[in-house]
């Protein structure tokens, strides 16, 4: 299992913009293509314009798949084309829990 983190840094002042457009006309294509979200999270100390999310996967092959999948998407590209001019920055990290993780990691240390 692991953990796409994806960070997204918004146009100051444009945080609930972003917010309403994704949950009005970007989540369900989303959710629908990449299954399993673990969390949107929004900031209060640090950069306060960041929206963070969190997917879980089976693996690299998983995320690839579904990520293409999603991104061939006609929905999804015009979701994108209406955020595009809201978001100055994007990170993305993969996670992969440890042993001990309640999130399920594997194997020993």
């Amino acid at each position: 299992m692991i953990l796409d983190e994806r960070t997204y840094t918004i146009e100051p002042a444009h945080v609930g913009t972003y917010l309403d457009l994704y949950v009005r006309e970007g989540m369900a294509i989303q959710t629908g293509h990449l299954g399993m979200l673990i969390g949107w999270f929004t900031q209060d100390i640090g950069t306060v314009n960041d929206v963070v999310h969190i997917w879980q996967y089976e693996d690299l092959a998983d995320r690839e798949r579904r990520r293409a999948a999603m991104e061939a998407d006609p929905a999804w590209q015009a979701f994108r084309a209406k955020a595009a001019p809201l978001v100055q920055a994007m990170r993305s990290r993969i996670l992969k829990p440890t042993w001990f993780s309640p999130l399920g990691g594997s194997g020993t240390p």
